[in-house]
Protein backbone atom coordinates (compact mmCIF):
# COMPACT_ATOMS: atom_id res chain seq x y z
CA UNK A 1 0.00 0.00 0.00
CA UNK A 2 1.30 3.44 -0.83
CA UNK A 3 0.71 6.03 2.29
CA UNK A 4 -0.04 9.59 0.65
CA UNK A 5 1.73 12.55 2.71
CA UNK A 6 1.35 16.54 3.08
CA UNK A 7 4.26 17.74 4.61
CA UNK A 8 4.15 21.11 5.55
CA UNK A 9 7.19 23.87 5.45
CA UNK A 10 8.50 23.07 2.66
CA UNK A 11 11.00 26.09 2.74
CA UNK A 12 11.55 25.57 6.45
CA UNK A 13 15.82 25.30 6.13
CA UNK A 14 15.03 21.47 7.04
CA UNK A 15 12.38 21.19 4.63
CA UNK A 16 14.51 20.06 1.72
CA UNK A 17 16.33 17.61 3.78
CA UNK A 18 13.37 15.77 5.03
CA UNK A 19 11.83 15.86 1.63
CA UNK A 20 14.72 13.93 0.83
CA UNK A 21 14.60 11.09 3.65
CA UNK A 22 11.07 10.69 2.21
CA UNK A 23 11.17 10.48 -1.32
CA UNK A 24 13.32 7.81 -1.52
CA UNK A 25 10.63 5.57 0.08
CA UNK A 26 8.46 4.04 -2.40
CA UNK A 27 5.20 3.42 -0.24
CA UNK A 28 5.35 7.08 0.29
CA UNK A 29 3.57 9.31 -1.82
CA UNK A 30 4.82 13.08 -1.24
CA UNK A 31 2.77 15.81 -1.12
CA UNK A 32 4.14 19.34 -0.12
CA UNK A 33 2.97 22.85 1.64
CA UNK A 34 4.37 25.99 2.47
CA UNK A 35 2.64 30.15 3.22
CA UNK A 36 5.59 31.15 0.65
CA UNK A 37 4.95 30.68 -2.97
CA UNK A 38 8.47 30.63 -3.49
CA UNK A 39 9.03 28.06 -0.93
CA UNK A 40 12.89 25.84 -1.83
CA UNK A 41 10.96 22.86 -1.70
CA UNK A 42 8.65 23.92 -4.19
CA UNK A 43 11.34 23.29 -7.16
CA UNK A 44 12.30 19.90 -5.50
CA UNK A 45 8.78 18.77 -6.29
CA UNK A 46 6.81 21.42 -8.30
CA UNK A 47 3.95 18.62 -8.99
CA UNK A 48 2.75 17.91 -5.44
CA UNK A 49 3.33 21.33 -4.45
CA UNK A 50 0.53 23.54 -2.68
CA UNK A 51 0.41 27.46 -1.64
CA UNK A 52 -1.28 27.27 2.01
CA UNK A 53 -2.52 29.79 4.34
CA UNK A 54 -0.05 31.00 7.48
CA UNK A 55 -0.60 29.18 11.09
CA UNK A 56 -2.19 32.63 12.42
CA UNK A 57 -4.70 32.41 9.63
CA UNK A 58 -8.68 32.34 10.59
CA UNK A 59 -9.09 29.14 7.81
CA UNK A 60 -5.79 27.62 8.49
CA UNK A 61 -6.88 24.97 9.81
CA UNK A 62 -9.91 24.97 7.25
CA UNK A 63 -7.45 24.80 4.33
CA UNK A 64 -5.30 21.88 5.32
CA UNK A 65 -8.21 19.70 6.03
CA UNK A 66 -9.78 20.54 2.48
CA UNK A 67 -6.22 19.56 1.07
CA UNK A 68 -6.22 16.54 3.04
CA UNK A 69 -9.66 15.23 1.53
CA UNK A 70 -9.32 16.74 -1.92
CA UNK A 71 -5.92 14.54 -2.55
CA UNK A 72 -6.75 11.84 -0.17
CA UNK A 73 -4.36 12.53 2.22
CA UNK A 74 -3.19 9.66 5.04
CA UNK A 75 -0.46 11.50 7.10
CA UNK A 76 0.08 15.37 7.71
CA UNK A 77 3.58 16.07 8.74
CA UNK A 78 3.96 19.89 10.07
CA UNK A 79 7.63 21.07 10.21
CA UNK A 80 6.78 24.85 11.58
CA UNK A 81 6.09 25.30 15.16
CA UNK A 82 3.24 27.78 14.83
CA UNK A 83 1.42 24.93 12.96
CA UNK A 84 1.42 22.76 15.80
CA UNK A 85 -0.96 24.09 17.87
CA UNK A 86 -3.53 24.59 15.29
CA UNK A 87 -3.57 21.65 13.71
CA UNK A 88 -3.20 19.87 17.70
CA UNK A 89 -6.59 21.54 18.37
CA UNK A 90 -8.16 20.11 15.26
CA UNK A 91 -7.11 16.79 15.00
CA UNK A 92 -10.42 14.58 15.95
CA UNK A 93 -11.84 16.77 12.91
CA UNK A 94 -8.73 14.83 10.64
CA UNK A 95 -9.01 11.70 12.38
CA UNK A 96 -12.57 11.01 12.13
CA UNK A 97 -11.56 11.60 8.13
CA UNK A 98 -9.06 9.07 8.47
CA UNK A 99 -6.46 11.79 8.28
CA UNK A 100 -3.37 10.93 10.93
CA UNK A 101 -1.24 14.12 12.26
CA UNK A 102 2.15 14.22 13.61
CA UNK A 103 1.60 16.09 16.55
CA UNK A 104 1.03 16.02 20.09
CA UNK A 105 -1.88 16.30 21.90
CA UNK A 106 -3.26 19.68 22.76
CA UNK A 107 -2.23 20.18 26.66
CA UNK A 108 1.12 18.57 26.64
CA UNK A 109 1.92 20.22 23.36
CA UNK A 110 0.78 24.36 24.63
CA UNK A 111 3.45 23.18 27.44
CA UNK A 112 6.46 22.09 25.49
CA UNK A 113 5.98 25.45 23.11
CA UNK A 114 6.54 27.81 25.72
CA UNK A 115 9.27 28.23 27.21
CA UNK A 116 7.95 29.64 30.68
CA UNK A 117 5.61 27.34 31.02
CA UNK A 118 7.57 24.13 30.23
CA UNK A 119 10.16 25.21 33.31
CA UNK A 120 7.51 25.70 35.38
CA UNK A 121 6.01 21.98 34.94
CA UNK A 122 9.84 20.61 35.01
CA UNK A 123 10.43 22.25 38.02
CA UNK A 124 7.48 20.98 39.52
CA UNK A 125 8.43 17.31 38.49
CA UNK A 126 11.57 17.91 40.19
CA UNK A 127 14.01 18.04 36.61
CA UNK A 128 17.01 19.72 37.33
CA UNK A 129 16.97 23.18 35.51
CA UNK A 130 19.11 26.35 35.32
CA UNK A 131 18.87 28.68 37.65
CA UNK A 132 15.41 30.72 36.19
CA UNK A 133 12.87 33.74 36.85
CA UNK A 134 9.72 34.25 34.44
CA UNK A 135 8.52 38.32 34.24
CA UNK A 136 5.70 39.62 32.61
CA UNK A 137 6.39 42.99 33.70
CA UNK A 138 9.08 45.20 33.05
CA UNK A 139 9.25 46.16 37.01
CA UNK A 140 10.37 42.44 37.70
CA UNK A 141 13.23 42.20 35.63
CA UNK A 142 15.63 44.32 37.46
CA UNK A 143 14.91 41.56 40.36
CA UNK A 144 14.87 38.41 38.38
CA UNK A 145 18.53 39.52 36.62
CA UNK A 146 19.71 40.06 39.93
CA UNK A 147 18.81 36.76 41.38
CA UNK A 148 20.38 35.12 38.76
CA UNK A 149 23.64 36.88 39.36
CA UNK A 150 24.18 39.92 37.42
CA UNK A 151 25.93 41.82 36.92
CA UNK A 152 28.87 39.84 37.91
CA UNK A 153 27.37 36.71 35.66
CA UNK A 154 25.90 36.88 32.55
CA UNK A 155 22.08 35.99 31.82
CA UNK A 156 20.15 34.67 29.17
CA UNK A 157 16.35 36.19 28.06
CA UNK A 158 13.93 34.13 26.05
CA UNK A 159 10.16 34.89 24.75
CA UNK A 160 8.10 32.31 26.54
CA UNK A 161 6.67 31.74 23.12
CA UNK A 162 9.22 32.50 20.27
CA UNK A 163 10.57 30.27 16.84
CA UNK A 164 14.07 30.13 15.16
CA UNK A 165 15.95 32.58 18.38
CA UNK A 166 13.83 35.27 17.75
CA UNK A 167 14.24 37.69 21.16
CA UNK A 168 16.32 35.07 22.28
CA UNK A 169 19.48 37.20 23.93
CA UNK A 170 22.43 36.86 25.64
CA UNK A 171 23.39 40.08 28.20
CA UNK A 172 26.96 40.57 29.37
CA UNK A 173 28.12 43.94 30.80
CA UNK A 174 31.78 42.17 29.47
CA UNK A 175 30.79 42.31 25.97
CA UNK A 176 33.03 45.39 24.54
CA UNK A 177 30.66 46.86 22.05
CA UNK A 178 33.44 47.98 19.47
CA UNK A 179 34.53 44.07 19.25
CA UNK A 180 31.30 43.30 18.92
CA UNK A 181 30.36 45.23 16.47
CA UNK A 182 33.51 44.85 14.03
CA UNK A 183 34.56 41.20 15.07
CA UNK A 184 30.77 39.38 15.36
CA UNK A 185 28.35 38.86 12.65
CA UNK A 186 25.16 41.05 12.60
CA UNK A 187 23.00 37.53 14.22
CA UNK A 188 25.27 37.46 16.86
CA UNK A 189 22.98 36.71 19.84
CA UNK A 190 24.92 38.89 22.46
CA UNK A 191 24.20 42.42 23.41
CA UNK A 192 24.78 44.18 27.03
CA UNK A 193 22.25 45.36 29.83
CA UNK A 194 21.65 48.92 28.95
CA UNK A 195 20.74 48.34 25.05
CA UNK A 196 18.29 45.57 26.66
CA UNK A 197 16.88 47.81 29.39
CA UNK A 198 16.46 50.67 27.03
CA UNK A 199 14.17 48.21 24.40
CA UNK A 200 12.34 46.85 27.23
CA UNK A 201 11.28 50.17 29.20
CA UNK A 202 10.04 51.39 25.63
CA UNK A 203 7.10 49.06 24.91
CA UNK A 204 4.92 46.41 26.85
CA UNK A 205 6.74 43.43 27.06
CA UNK A 206 5.62 39.53 26.56
CA UNK A 207 6.64 37.18 29.57
CA UNK A 208 9.95 36.31 29.44
CA UNK A 209 12.27 33.62 30.56
CA UNK A 210 15.29 34.52 32.39
CA UNK A 211 18.25 32.14 33.28
CA UNK A 212 21.48 31.85 33.94
CA UNK A 213 23.75 31.26 30.61
CA UNK A 214 25.40 27.69 31.38
CA UNK A 215 29.14 27.66 29.49
CA UNK A 216 29.41 23.80 28.36
CA UNK A 217 29.06 22.02 25.13
CA UNK A 218 25.33 22.38 23.66
CA UNK A 219 23.49 18.99 22.25
CA UNK A 220 20.11 18.11 20.10
CA UNK A 221 18.77 14.91 21.10
CA UNK A 222 16.59 13.69 18.61
CA UNK A 223 13.95 11.38 19.91
CA UNK A 224 10.43 9.70 18.16
CA UNK A 225 7.75 8.75 21.13
CA UNK A 226 5.07 6.45 20.30
CA UNK A 227 1.85 6.17 23.41
CA UNK A 228 4.72 6.94 26.07
CA UNK A 229 7.65 4.96 24.61
CA UNK A 230 10.86 6.08 23.49
CA UNK A 231 11.02 4.75 20.17
CA UNK A 232 14.86 6.11 19.61
CA UNK A 233 16.94 8.47 20.99
CA UNK A 234 19.72 10.30 19.26
CA UNK A 235 21.88 12.95 21.17
CA UNK A 236 24.13 14.83 18.81
CA UNK A 237 26.54 17.61 19.47
CA UNK A 238 26.27 21.47 18.10
CA UNK A 239 29.31 21.56 17.04
CA UNK A 240 28.98 24.65 14.78
CA UNK A 241 25.89 26.85 14.22
CA UNK A 242 24.83 29.68 11.90
CA UNK A 243 21.37 31.49 12.93
CA UNK A 244 20.55 29.12 15.42
CA UNK A 245 20.44 26.13 12.99
CA UNK A 246 23.34 23.17 13.26
CA UNK A 247 25.78 22.63 10.31
CA UNK A 248 28.14 20.89 12.05
CA UNK A 249 27.45 18.38 14.70
CA UNK A 250 28.94 15.02 16.24
CA UNK A 251 26.47 11.61 17.22
CA UNK A 252 27.60 10.45 21.35
CA UNK A 253 26.37 8.09 23.69
CA UNK A 254 25.91 9.69 27.67
CA UNK A 255 24.04 7.00 29.77
CA UNK A 256 23.12 10.08 32.15
CA UNK A 257 22.26 12.55 29.47
CA UNK A 258 19.88 9.40 28.29
CA UNK A 259 18.33 9.08 32.07
CA UNK A 260 17.86 12.85 32.34
CA UNK A 261 16.03 12.77 28.72
CA UNK A 262 14.34 10.29 30.09
CA UNK A 263 12.72 11.81 33.26
CA UNK A 264 11.52 14.80 30.93
CA UNK A 265 9.67 12.82 28.59
CA UNK A 266 8.16 10.62 30.98
CA UNK A 267 6.82 14.06 32.51
CA UNK A 268 4.88 14.92 29.46
CA UNK A 269 2.63 13.27 27.06
CA UNK A 270 4.42 14.22 24.27
CA UNK A 271 4.04 12.23 20.72
CA UNK A 272 6.12 11.76 17.62
CA UNK A 273 9.49 13.47 16.85
CA UNK A 274 10.70 15.60 19.35
CA UNK A 275 13.91 17.61 20.25
CA UNK A 276 15.10 18.51 22.77
CA UNK A 277 18.33 21.16 23.30
CA UNK A 278 20.75 20.76 26.30
CA UNK A 279 23.57 22.54 27.71
CA UNK A 280 26.16 21.91 30.16
CA UNK A 281 26.77 23.45 33.43
CA UNK A 282 29.56 24.46 34.86
CA UNK A 283 29.56 21.40 36.44
CA UNK A 284 29.41 19.28 33.38
CA UNK A 285 25.71 18.47 34.10
CA UNK A 286 23.69 18.92 31.17
CA UNK A 287 20.18 20.80 31.88
CA UNK A 288 17.55 21.51 29.41
CA UNK A 289 16.95 24.59 27.54
CA UNK A 290 13.91 24.21 25.46
CA UNK A 291 11.93 21.33 23.71
CA UNK A 292 10.64 21.73 20.28
CA UNK A 293 7.40 19.22 19.78
CA UNK A 294 8.21 18.38 16.28
CA UNK A 295 11.06 17.02 13.99
CA UNK A 296 13.88 18.97 13.52
CA UNK A 297 15.41 20.50 10.87
CA UNK A 298 18.33 18.78 11.29
CA UNK A 299 16.89 15.04 11.07
CA UNK A 300 18.11 14.11 8.01
CA UNK A 301 21.83 14.03 9.74
CA UNK A 302 20.49 10.42 11.13
CA UNK A 303 21.00 9.00 7.54
CA UNK A 304 24.61 9.03 8.51
CA UNK A 305 24.01 6.38 10.92
CA UNK A 306 21.35 4.55 8.31
CA UNK A 307 18.26 6.10 11.00
CA UNK A 308 15.51 7.62 9.09
CA UNK A 309 13.70 9.68 11.21
CA UNK A 310 11.52 11.20 9.03
CA UNK A 311 10.32 7.28 8.31
CA UNK A 312 10.10 6.76 11.46
CA UNK A 313 7.68 9.30 12.10
CA UNK A 314 5.07 8.79 9.64
CA UNK A 315 5.48 5.13 10.36
CA UNK A 316 4.81 5.79 14.14
CA UNK A 317 1.87 7.63 13.08
CA UNK A 318 0.26 5.01 11.03
CA UNK A 319 0.79 2.30 13.35
CA UNK A 320 3.34 0.70 11.70
CA UNK A 321 6.02 -1.77 13.15
CA UNK A 322 8.20 0.94 13.98
CA UNK A 323 10.82 0.15 16.54
CA UNK A 324 14.66 0.89 15.48
CA UNK A 325 16.21 -2.96 15.77
CA UNK A 326 19.94 -2.32 15.15
CA UNK A 327 20.31 0.06 17.97
CA UNK A 328 23.41 -1.56 19.35
CA UNK A 329 24.66 -0.87 15.84
CA UNK A 330 25.04 2.86 15.68
CA UNK A 331 28.21 4.27 15.10
CA UNK A 332 28.95 6.64 17.87
CA UNK A 333 31.14 8.89 16.84
CA UNK A 334 29.79 9.73 13.65
CA UNK A 335 30.03 13.08 12.62
CA UNK A 336 28.31 15.06 9.95
CA UNK A 337 28.22 18.98 7.81
CA UNK A 338 25.63 20.54 6.20
CA UNK A 339 26.13 22.54 3.76
CA UNK A 340 24.01 25.02 0.78
CA UNK A 341 22.69 23.53 -1.71
CA UNK A 342 20.72 24.70 -4.69
CA UNK A 343 17.47 24.52 -6.62
CA UNK A 344 17.38 26.27 -10.08
CA UNK A 345 13.58 28.11 -11.46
Amino acid sequence: MKYKVLMTGAGAPGGPGIMKCLLRLEYIDLFIADASEDASGKYLLPEKFFHISKANDPDFSQSIFDLCIQKGINVVFPLVTKELLRLSENRKIFEKNGIRIIVSDYDSLSIAVNKCRLYEHLSNHQIELPKFKIVKHYHEFMDAVSSIGFPEKPFCVKPGFSNGSRGVRIVDNCIDTFDLLFNYKPDSLYMNFHELDAILKEKKIPELLISEVLPGDEVTIDTIVDNGKIQILLPRKRLRTMGGISVQGEFFYDEKLVNYIERILSSLKLAGPIGIQCKQNEEGNYRVLEINPRIQGTSAAAMGLNINLPELSVRTALDLVNEYQHKDQIKWGTKFFRFYDEVFY
